[in-house]
């Protein structure tokens, strides 16, 4: 949109009086320019909701057009054991409690096997962060297989299902240093991390990471800025209503979006939504409610720009997800026809097929990507040599996955 039109909205956007602030806010939002903190915090706060929804959606459609994405993925949960306790997860397990333990590598086999069979083409794996640290059964576990640390049994087994499956590995196993991310990238062509948030009060007493030392926000912003010196694709998003305001969702959005800024490497932002689970210190605490998602998917797009992949999981806001693409994403995430999302296990993953007819029936077009996504997939320095044979394999000529397999 040029300065021509962009003065024809503002004029048409209160006629006969001069625009507000918000006002021109939104306007430059949906032009595709970079809007400044006072400008988001504006619009979260003050602008209408239908207005909001229509310049996120506008800005998606130019610029990414009507094309919307998933990944067929199995989900490979390494290991439940965790150093943290954050106040909202059922995932996580001590030694000794039901599912308390690390997979095998036998059994991550099985797994990508069947995800094989399926169709799919990534490996998601999700782990505990640091169980070691804590817990001696952790470290004997490792120690018996020749590992000291759970992140190196991860890079070995990522090895071992890549070079046996030929599907594509996906860590999301928490903090990393820089040799966690070397490590990893020899097997992952692309790596995740979610920030959650960037405000430290949320490792206050009886704030939802109090408990959870791998939440501190300049442990997590290091790991992902690492991430792009190294050339990484990176995922990464935020999680809210776990106590959060407005204006620290804002500050989470910006830090992300200074982090891709200078490095060029985050392929996906995700905005997640908090679901209540019972025998958590948060069971009674209350859900963001779906306008509040629509609102905050919105500033997403318009914060993080026109390019910016963005995502929703549509199991998290069923049965109405689709009423997300009308607030900007591009991108459902990843779908298992295979196995539970384990970190929401109350949420199904809706059926694919069901996935598509619905995504068609808002006027769009559902297409399966790779765990790394179309553009990044010819960039250089961003896939390992060893890595690209079998990314050719899976991938198409325009980057998403091979129709057919």
């Amino acid at each position: 949109m040029g300065t021509i039109a962009t003065s024809a909205k503002v004029s048409n956007v209160r006629t006969g009086n001069e625009p507000s602030a918000m006002e021109l806010a939104l306007v430059r939002a949906e032009a595709g320019e970079q809007i400044a903190r006072e400008d988001a915090l504006l619009l979260i706060d003050r602008a209408e909701t239908a207005a909001l929804l229509e310049a996120a959606s506008s800005l998606r459609n130019r610029v990414k057009g009507r094309t919307i994405s998933y990944s067929r993925k199995v989900f490979i949960p390494l290991t439940t054991l965790c150093r943290d306790y954050c106040g909202y997860c059922t995932f996580r397990r001590d030694p000794g409690e039901p599912g308390g333990r690390y997979l095998t590598p036998e059994e991550v086999l099985a797994v990508a096997e069947n995800a094989r069979a399926a169709g799919c083409k990534e490996l998601l794996f999700s782990l505990g962060d640091q169980p070691e640290r804590i817990f001696p059964e952790a470290r004997e576990f490792l120690r018996a297989r020749g590992f000291e640390r759970t992140l190196e049994y991860l890079a070995s087994v990522s090895q071992l299902a890549l070079e046996a499956s030929g599907l594509l590995p996906h860590a999301n196993p928490g903090v990393m240093n820089a040799a966690d991310l070397a490590t990893l990238k020899v097997s992952n062509p692309s790596v995740g991390l979610m920030l959650e948030n960037v405000s430290p009060r949320l490792m206050r007493r009886g704030q939802a990471h109090e408990l959870a030392p791998d939440k501190v926000p300049s442990l997590r912003l290091r790991t992902i800025e690492e991430a792009g010196r190294q050339q990484i694709a990176f995922t990464t998003g935020i999680l809210i209503g776990i106590g959060e305001t407005r204006e620290e969702r804002v500050d989470s959005l910006f830090a992300i979006r200074d982090l891709q800024s200078r490095y060029g490497h985050i392929q996906e932002v995700i905005v997640q939504n908090f679901r209540a689970k019972p025998s958590t210190p948060m069971a009674s605490h209350a859900e963001p409610d779906m306008d509040d998602m629509l609102r905050t998917v919105a500033v997403a797009r318009l914060i993080l720009g026109g390019e910016m992949n963005l995502q929703s999981p549509p199991n998290l806001s069923a049965p109405d997800y689709t009423r997300l693409l009308g607030a900007g994403i591009n991108d459902w995430g990843g779908i298992s026809p295979v196995t539970p999302d384990f970190i929401n296990p109350e949420a199904a993953w809706p059926h694919i097929d069901t996935l598509g007819e619905r995504t068609a029936g808002a006027g769009f077009v559902l297409r399966e990507r790779l765990s790394i996504y179309p553009e990044f997939t010819a960039r250089d320095g961003f896939v390992r040599e060893n890595v690209r044979p079998y990314l050719q394999k899976l991938k198409d000529a325009d980057g998403y996955a091979r129709a057919g397999d």
